[in-house]
């Protein structure tokens, strides 16, 4: 017995020195092909998220277990795998290649190149799928990023870590106010993120030639997952854009994330649930639908000084079916966002554009994240667009109006007309708050509504060419007070006089 257990020790001693691991492969068997989703049995112990790679070498990412069958996404050309071959599972989880080299890139759900430039240097991988940092790990939202909007920046304010939602009408001008976002960050230090979800190519090549040419390109990254790609490729690229975006948050930078558009992912999913025979659900959404967004937006934080003091800031875009805002989709990121940006097919029709419906929208983040600065102006302007939402409605069926009637229809009729902007030109903080201030001290109630546009375009070349020491001035006390202010004062009257 002695000699059975010395033969057994130096067995045990052997396979030791060599430190050789025993290294074990599961395979499956293809059953079903359909439509860029593939049905297996066998791969017992896999789990969700993880990659399985066909003889033809394509990979694909398993997205639904049942008992008996598994449920895997193909990330390549599905029409090449067929029923009753094999593939293995690799033990890995699907992730995206990240480095600084990034930015500037267009790239597609898995982080290959599609601008023809090449490669990139690869730092790290990061998970697609990762769980959102916990409530210890965040900190409240109170930096502002600016939109370079007058209407948003001045009643609608977003935070850096916010989560803020645009929605309306297709053709209302949703995507502009997501570029002009981006187009605003030249000089404040933020990494942005477009991700294109069912867009069609040329849209997003003429995007990505509008960024280069507005030098955007340097500091921002495109995700495209067009609507010729399949549909696994549309439902992983929010993810992709979110772990490009963690990337650096990680590393303590500010990041935006633009979803362009989450209705279209939302498809997606549902077109791949549907292959799956999953039970279908309101508007033959899977039960999941919910959690499909929660998930990806939950994300977008601001973290704590200790844990890196980054931020990713998301802008989901949700398209709505004529202004229906309680529609499934729309509802339920709503609920999940710290507040909406809602465009008007109405507004848009009647030439007011941006076409955002300040009584509708809403930022749950508010003051905390707007500059001492623009609260100073911006308070009176939410109270005189309240009292002229309030009149204009019944003010059409009055003959006769009193004075006091007739000066708040004015001076609702001018901050309408002043909050108007044209696309793709975002202005900087300080130029919004003299041209808010102007309106708002009552400097342009006798001026005819028809030469607000021209008086603006006047007021902000004069404030570019001889206004820069008024405007540091403004920026350095975070106010408009004493010297400053009679300065403006000069500035406003002399335009006044220009244009009538």
């Amino acid at each position: 017995m002695d000699l059975i257990d010395k033969y057994l020790k130096d067995i045990e001693n052997e396979f030791k020195s060599q430190k050789k691991a025993l290294k074990s492969l599961e395979f499956g068997i293809v059953d079903e092909v359909k439509d860029g989703v593939v049905i297996m049995s066998g791969l017992d112990n896999v789990s969700y998220g993880e990659l399985v790679e066909f003889e033809n070498k394509v990979v694909g990412y398993v997205v639904d277990m049942t008992d008996e069958k598994v449920g895997v996404i193909v990330l390549g050309d599905y029409l090449s795998i067929t029923a009753g071959s094999q593939a293995k599972a690799l033990g890995i989880t699907l992730s995206i290649p990240v480095s600084e080299n990034i930015i500037g890139r267009v790239v597609d759900s898995i982080g290959n190149p599609q601008d023809g430039k090449g490669k990139f240097k690869v730092d790290k991988r990061y998970p697609l799928e990762k769980l959102a940092p916990g409530v210890v790990k965040r900190t409240p939202v109170k930096v502002p990023l600016h939109t370079g909007i007058k209407a948003i920046d001045a009643l609608i304010p977003i935070g850096r870590g916010q989560r803020e939602l645009i929605i309306g009408d297709r053709g209302t001008g949703k995507t502009t106010i997501a570029i002009d976002t981006i187009l605003n960050q030249k000089n404040e230090g933020v990494i942005c993120i477009y991700c294109a979800v069912g867009q069609k190519n040329s849209k997003v090549a003429n995007l990505v030639a509008l960024l280069e040419k507005k030098g955007a390109l340097k500091y921002t990254i495109v995700v495209s997952a067009s609507a010729s790609d399949s549909v696994a490729m549309q439902y992983l690229a929010p993810y992709a854009a979110t772990a490009i975006g963690e990337y650096f948050m990680d590393k303590g930078k500010d990041v935006l994330v633009v979803y362009d558009d989450l209705t279209k992912h939302a498809w997606a999913y549902r077109q791949i649930s549907l292959i799956l025979r999953r039970p279908a659900g309101r508007e033959a959404y899977p039960g999941d639908v919910f959690y499909l967004h929660s998930r990806l937006l939950e994300r977008a934080c601001r973290l704590d000084k200790k844990y890196g003091g980054g931020s990713i800031t998301a802008l989901p875009v949700i398209e709505t079916l004529e202004g229906d805002v309680s529609a499934y989709i729309p509802t339920n990121v709503i609920s999940i966002t710290d507040g909406q940006i809602i465009l008007d097919n109405d507004l848009f029709n009647s030439g007011i554009r941006p076409a955002i419906n300040v009584g509708l929208s809403v930022s749950r983040v508010g003051g905390h994240a707007q500059t001492k600065l623009m609260k100073q102006v911006a308070g009176m302007l939410k109270l005189d667009l309240a009292q002229y939402r309030e009149l204009a409605a019944f003010s059409q069926f009055e003959s006769e109006l009193d004075e006091d009637t007739k000066k708040l229809l004015n001076r609702g009729a001018k901050v309408t007309q002043i909050l108007k902007q044209k696309k793709n030109n975002p202005y900087p903080l300080e130029y919004q708050v003299v041209i808010i201030w102007a309106i708002t001290t009552g400097l342009l109630d006798n001026m005819p509504l028809n030469k607000v546009e021209e008086f603006e375009s006047k007021l902000v070349d004069e404030l570019k060419v001889r206004g820069k020491k008024v405007l540091q001035g403004i920026v350095k006390e975070n106010k408009i007070t004493g010297k400053n202010e009679e300065e403006l004062k000069k500035m406003v009257n002399f335009n006044i006089e220009k244009v009538l």
